[in-house]
């Protein structure tokens, strides 16, 4: 054959065409991998979404002070007055691993624009994984054939972007690494060779998880494909010790950080022990038993076993999963909890939607199905199509649940689609030898790749990487890239006293905290859900109790102006209450300690019931998107609801657990008079609405009407010293009038000086 042919030798290797091949094939996945990657440069190099900019700050710190600093980093900046413990519930190999390479790799660059470039080059170095990995399933061409997949996959390349300096990438490089070493190790029996696969299996998987969560995917994959090893695997004395190689290693790695640590100890180190002791016991049943029972008595331990694992969870012996993860297993729990609700990636997939990202391939991955579960891929061994049977089903499955999970269906396309390409490629290539017929057959899949990604020409697939960093366009959907964000964040640096607290909507809270320098009340990590709701309540209710709420340091009870139903609600005691069971617990009044003061004077941390305590706020920073409209020389109009602060007023409410049409119409988007007269959201925003137009006849009304879209004019209603928060900010766009979108960010300043009828 051509493709045996022999080019040079290096030492006993022969390097043959064929190798030249692969590599090719491998280096054009890696470069279209990148060209699709890099599409958001062209607006300009910035990092993406909110989360990187957290990550890139923590990156930071690591190279500023060190290791054994960064493990016990407790950032006050943030989630004032609380704190985070970084390295509890952070990323931490992403921080460690990216400021590890940036010793390396930096160059001179600076640690910005590494940590930019970061996500584009290990999301397509992934590809390399990927072959490799398909390659143990399927053989080459299926690796071939995956790695040009993985590099065109919208759910993919879409969450690593440049810029998307987030958990995905580098946590999907780990796993995929981890199960190439694990799929390698127990398909090839080759002693110690398989010992060391597995080992290494465990360790990259561990380090997978502490990168990004969502790697408990392939967690519950191997676990559960544990399960079937007993009923097609045969070899003696294999299993017996595989198994526990993986999983003592994965355990053992997983206790190096707090965050894994927190898992091993709960579901997830049942999640591995309970499948690892099934395959230990079921190997001492093959052997005690006979031919004819073996299966039998192995399927009964099975029975016995998820009896048990149930039991432990239903009697709470272990604990269950945070609700994002219980999330994923059951997409209906989204509708019970707004504040997951109101993250756009936890949106439920449409079938639409995962028909779109999937296209053609479903067609390739129907072919890959029927191959592999009949006779035409006999040369698969049963213990892997087992373990591509358990991963596929749940990779399809965890997709349904929400939008960000939509790239573990591309997981499952991967498998099927490129091993039932090499088969039907073998198929053809053997069987025909008329060279029109394989040439027309090569064109048409090359053609089905093609088309998704030009067509249609305004949405094919490359489109999806083609809109600008969020820091661009205020988080919008607009494709602009403004610099108002950039311009604020400056300005609230040189303008504000250090210490100053921010009190801004959580998406905002990273850009904050990052770029400024100033501390931020909430961010995107969620970590006190009380918080978010208090700051949403203050949003939405008058001026007055809003003010006292924010000002009020966090020692002050705010509990005359938040509402004692809201308190309950939001998971808080009153405070006559808490303090009589504290003295009955403790016997002595409760004094609020702080993390960093607990860690110390390593006392437990008290806060002493925050949730009817102040805020300690001394700006308050909103964002507002519209489109501005020339009306006449001396007149712009303006309609809003274009992705700011202005169209988040529904989940703020909902979050806040108010009624939700009291504030909007009943078009889920339009303001009532209420909210745009009775609310310090209402108030801060510097818009009024003038009149309400139909769309389709440009008729005009004077009150709203279900159809109706609104009409604004400017209108700064807090522009006075003398006002509880007055404005001393507003950013470029505000002042612009370029017809178009705009996207403003508004600073006002909470007054000390202001007296509310709830001062003390």
């Amino acid at each position: 054959m051509l493709s045996n042919q022999k080019l040079f030798s290096v030492g006993n290797f022969d390097f043959r065409l064929q190798h030249l091949l692969v590599i090719g094939v491998l280096a054009l996945s890696v470069s279209i991998s990148m060209l699709i990657r890099s599409t958001p440069a062209s607006y300009g190099l910035e990092l993406f979404e909110f989360d990187p900019f957290f990550n890139f700050r923590a990156t930071e710190y690591v190279l500023e002070n060190g290791p054994d600093a960064y493990f016990n980093w407790i950032d006050e900046k943030t989630w004032h007055p609380f704190g985070r413990n970084v390295s509890e519930n952070s990323q931490v190999t992403l921080h460690l691993t990216a400021a590890a390479l940036y010793q390396i790799f930096g160059f001179g660059t600076s640690l910005y624009h590494f940590t930019i470039l970061f996500p584009m080059i290990i999301g397509s170095l992934t590809t390399i994984v990927v072959f490799a990995f398909v390659r143990v399933l399927g053989g080459t061409t299926a690796g071939l054939f995956a790695a040009l997949i993985f590099s065109i996959s919208v759910p993919i390349f879409t969450r690593g972007l440049i810029g998307w300096f987030k958990s995905e990438p580098l946590g999907l490089f780990f796993a995929f690494l981890a199960i190439y070493l694990f799929v390698s190790g127990i398909k090839f029996n080759r002693g110690k060779i398989s010992f060391v696969k597995l080992l290494g299996a465990g360790v990259f998987l561990s380090l997978g998880l502490s990168a990004w969560g969502g790697i408990m995917f392939f967690v519950i994959a191997i676990a559960l494909f544990f399960f079937t090893l007993p009923f097609v695997k045969t070899e003696k004395n294999f299993l017996i010790w595989a198994i526990p190689v993986f999983s003592v290693s994965m355990i053992l790695s997983s206790l190096l950080f707090e965050r894994t640590s927190s898992f091993i100890f709960g579901f997830t180190g049942i999640l591995i022990l309970l499948p690892t002791f099934f395959v230990i016991i079921s190997e001492i049943i093959t052997k005690i038993s006979n031919e004819k029972n073996r299966i039998r008595n192995c399927f009964i331990f099975l029975i016995s076993i998820v009896l048990s694992g149930s039991g432990i969870f239903a009697l709470g012996l272990t604990g269950l999963p945070s609700f994002r993860y219980l999330n994923a297993i059951n997409p209906f729990l989204t509708s019970t909890d707004p504040l997951t609700d109101s993250v756009a990636e936890h949106t439920t997939t449409e079938l639409a939607m995962s028909f779109a990202f999937l296209s053609v391939f479903l067609i390739f991955a129907a072919i890959g199905m029927w191959f592999i579960f009949s006779k035409k891929s006999s040369n698969i061994k049963n213990d892997m199509r087992a373990f591509i049977l358990v991963t596929s089903i749940i990779a399809i499955y965890l997709s349904s649940t929400f939008v960000r999970l939509e790239l573990f269906a591309s997981f499952a396309i991967i498998i099927f689609g490129s091993i039932g390409l090499s088969i039907l490629f073998k198929k053809i290539f053997e069987t025909s030898e008329n060279k029109l017929i394989k040439l027309i057959f090569s064109g048409i899949i090359l053609i089905m790749f093609v088309i998704p990604i030009a067509l249609p020409e305004d949405n094919g697939w490359t489109n999806w990487a083609d809109f600008p960093p969020s820091i661009l366009n205020g988080g919008t959907a607009y494709p602009v890239a403004l610099d108002d964000w950039q311009v604020s964040m400056n300005w609230l640096k040189e303008n504000s006293p250090e210490d100053s607290v921010i009190a801004a909507w959580w998406d905002y809270g990273y850009w904050i905290t990052t770029l400024s320098d100033r501390t931020t009340l909430v961010d995107n990590a969620t970590l006190g859900d009380f918080q978010i709701k208090k700051l949403a309540y203050a949003l939405t209710t008058d001026l007055d109790k809003s003010w006292h709420i924010l000002h009020s340091d966090y020692t002050t009870d705010i509990t005359k102006s938040l509402g004692e139903e809201n308190v309950l609600k939001f998971e808080g005691s009153l405070q006559s209450e808490f303090d009589t069971e504290y003295r009955k617990v403790y016997g002595k009044d409760c004094e609020i300690i702080t993390k960093s003061d607990s860690i110390k004077l390593d006392l437990q941390e008290t806060w002493c019931n925050p949730v009817n305590k102040g805020m300690d706020a001394d700006f308050i920073l909103i964002y507002v998107a519209g489109e501005r409209i020339p009306y006449n020389d001396q007149l712009e109009i303006y309609t809003l609801e274009s992705g700011g602060d202005e169209s988040k007023k529904h989940w703020i409410v909902k979050i806040s657990e108010q009624q939700v049409s009291k504030f909007v119409q009943g078009d889920g988007i339009t303001p009532t008079n209420h909210f745009m007269e009775e609310t310090t959201m209402g108030k801060l925003i510097p818009f009024s609405i003038v009149t309400y137009v139909e769309p389709s006849t440009d008729r005009v009304f004077e009150n709203y009407q279900n159809g109706l879209i609104p009409v604004y004019v400017k209108d700064i209603k807090l522009n006075d010293i003398n006002d509880p928060f007055y404005l001393v900010y507003a950013s470029p766009s505000f002042y612009s009038s370029e017809p178009g979108f705009f996207g403003t960010v508004l600073i006002y300043k909470i007054n000390s000086n202001y007296n509310s009828s709830f001062s003390e």
